[in-house]
């Protein structure tokens, strides 16, 4: 009998993260409609991981989850702010609704502030919606209530999914496809070429394909030989529809690396942080790996990393601006253009 091809570990965390991180706002349309009408989009948004790290104090944990913290601006006036917790939970767990209320209670004890916590429940079991978090000793009733959206609920929603513009629809049918091929690797690649095809006809930008592409080929890993075989149909395709988003084999090479890099920095960033007992040794591996995966990714794809451009990547210390910088060496054809996406002196 044949060996059957060795399916790779499927990764959630991680995509999810940075597709929030690249797609906020339309995260926050197509999940939570009635928050996203009540943000003054205008005033912009900042993420404020590093804070949430300080707040939680837990990045010792060997549990992953997809936290992140944002302050935005509400409608209601200059003065009105609230920073939103978000988080998105790959599987079940009993003290989920606990550490929501957690967090929550740290983050307003720190900011004072009114503090809005939200949670996407990806994990594949229907049943499991954890939506609240309280106790009851003697007449004292602390708690929390937060939003939940359950992504299991879109199954019966596909409909709805292949006709959305939005972004989250395409990583939403990445994500249960994901799920739902895990013994079926034949069957996860006709399902990925479809969602990445659909990227096509959604008049998404070139730079909002490619992207939403990246996030999808991480998310639906493929065994090596039906991987080529998806590259090679999504090439041929290309050909057909004139549109050379995502043909050259070199954006594969470059994109394996740069995931290598990415993790082999966070995982030197926890193993820091856990020796140290200090949170911010994860964020300084993940910055080291992300600055080592963007000088590779530029040394493989121009031959050469310019003084001032590496002096640029040493000067950058936010990890989400590196996460960005990752995307624009795939998406350049020259240092020139490459250099423009580097943050000015002063805002990294």
């Amino acid at each position: 009998m044949a060996r059957r091809p060795r399916q790779p570990a499927d990764d959630y965390d991680n995509p999810w993260k940075e597709v929030i991180e690249r797609f906020f706002p339309a995260f926050v349309e197509f999940f939570f409609p009635h928050v996203h009408a009540d943000i003054d989009w205008s005033r912009s948004y900042e993420f404020l991981d590093k804070e949430l790290m300080k707040v939680i104090r837990d990045a010792r944990s060997r549990k992953r989850h997809v936290d992140k913290l944002v302050k935005v601006w509400r409608k209601s006036g200059a003065d009105a702010w609230v920073l939103t917790h978000l988080e998105v939970q790959g599987q079940g767990e009993d003290e989920f609704p606990e550490r929501m209320y957690i967090y929550n209670y740290r983050l307003y004890d720190r900011y004072r502030r009114p503090i809005a916590s939200f949670a996407v429940l990806a994990d594949p079991n229907p049943e499991w919606r954890p939506d609240r978090f309280s106790y009851d000793l003697w007449g004292c009733k602390p708690g929390l209530v937060f939003p939940v959206v359950k992504l299991t609920d879109f199954v019966s929603r596909w409909a709805e999914l292949e006709s959305s513009r939005n972004p989250f629809a395409s990583v939403v049918m990445a994500h249960l496809k994901t799920q739902e091929t895990q013994r079926a690797p034949e069957e996860r690649l006709t399902w990925k070429l479809r969602i990445v095809r659909r990227l096509y006809d959604r008049g998404y930008s070139r730079q909002d394909v490619l992207e939403l592409f990246r996030i999808i080929d991480w998310m639906m890993q493929l065994p090596e030989g039906l991987d080529q075989a998806f590259h090679h149909s999504l090439q041929q395709y290309e050909e057909e529809k004139a549109m050379p988003y995502v043909t050259s084999i070199e954006r594969i090479g470059i994109e394996k690396g740069l995931q290598e890099g990415i993790e082999i920095g966070r995982e030197e960033g926890r193993e820091e942080g856990r020796e140290e007992g200090r949170e911010e040794g994860l964020e300084e591996g993940e910055v080291l790996g992300l600055r080592k995966a963007v000088s590779g990714a530029l040394l493989v794809k121009f031959n050469r990393v310019p003084e001032d451009v590496q002096a640029a990547l040493e000067a950058i210390s936010e990890a989400g601006v590196l996460v960005r910088l990752v995307s624009a060496v795939i998406q350049s054809e020259t240092l020139d253009e490459f250099q423009q996406h580097l943050p000015r002196q002063g805002n990294s």
